[in-house]
């Protein structure tokens, strides 16, 4: 069985999302980036798409009749600003040293109200919160830690002298939703793919305790900045506590989260203020 007719795999969830939503995309320019082999270059063509596929390793492409070119996150997409109508990022985010600065690249490539479209392994399910807390690692008894032996999964300097680390990064969903709003993304949806049988066995026994200590924290960060209005507060303080106990989130093996481009990257720090005294103030 291919991948993406496997529900066991995040690039089934992805391709049931692009003909779900064949609408959005036929006719527009959508960079695929991490490319992989080509399966979601191929099934943007087929919902009526244009793919602009890059992928560190473009030896990896499968497809001739789409060119895949190599790119790094590091050095930028060899796109003009506003090049392109929407985004996918799947399983890339985690690869990635300098996430906020993809986020940031991903923001100058895209038009105003562009897509971003990022899945990853859910770091915020119970069964990772777990492992986390027994070994430090993406899941305990099985996998190691991150380290030089095992998290180097491909290095080709004659090739490139970029890296293509493992799973060293693995993000949640409250660094994606940040990182989405400072570099001027709004977070539009979580999809929800298949939920993991740890996280299931885990929800009844943690999440009245994952409640109540996600509310105290809510209810005390209102009280204690002072740098912002109440509405201002509430609005971002309470689209954080929905996710920290949204139960799909916390069963749900990978994240699938949609983003809307609202804002240019270098706009988004006017209307923000610093936690530590401001130089010149007293």
């Amino acid at each position: 069985m291919k991948y993406e007719d496997n529900p066991r795999s995040i690039k089934y969830h992805v391709k049931q999302y692009l003909l779900n939503n064949a609408n959005l995309f036929k006719g527009k320019k959508i960079i695929d980036f991490p490319a992989g082999n080509g399966v979601t270059s191929k099934l943007l063509k087929e919902v009526g798409a244009d793919p602009i596929p890059f992928d560190l390793f473009p030896e990896y492409f499968e497809l001739d009749d789409i060119k895949c070119k190599r790119a790094t996150i590091t050095s930028g997409l060899p796109l003009e600003d506003h090049a392109a109508d929407g985004l996918i990022c799947q399983e890339g985010i985690e690869h990635f040293s300098d996430q906020f600065g993809a986020f940031k690249e991903f923001n100058r490539v895209l038009k105003p109200d562009g897509l971003l479209l990022i899945t990853t392994p859910n770091y915020s399910n119970l069964r990772s919160k777990l492992s986390y807390l027994l070994s430090e690692s993406e899941r305990f008894n099985s996998t190691m830690p991150p380290n030089e032996l095992d998290s180097i999964w491909m290095s080709q300097q004659h090739i490139s002298s970029e890296i293509y680390f493992g799973h060293i990064f693995l993000i949640g969903i409250q660094k994606l939703r940040a990182l989405g709003k400072l570099s001027g993304f709004k977070m539009k949806a979580f999809h929800f793919t298949r939920a993991k049988t740890t996280s299931l066995f885990l929800l009844p026994l943690f999440y009245p305790f994952i409640l109540l200590s996600n509310w105290i924290t809510y209810k005390k960060n209102l009280r204690k900045n002072k740098d912002y209005d109440d509405a201002t507060k509430k609005a971002v303080y309470r689209e954080i506590y929905k996710l920290s106990i949204n139960p799909k989130i916390l069963i749900s093996g990978h994240l699938m989260v949609e983003f809307i481009k609202e804002q240019e990257s270098g706009n988004v720090f006017t209307d923000l203020k610093s936690k530590h005294k401001e130089f010149g103030t007293t």
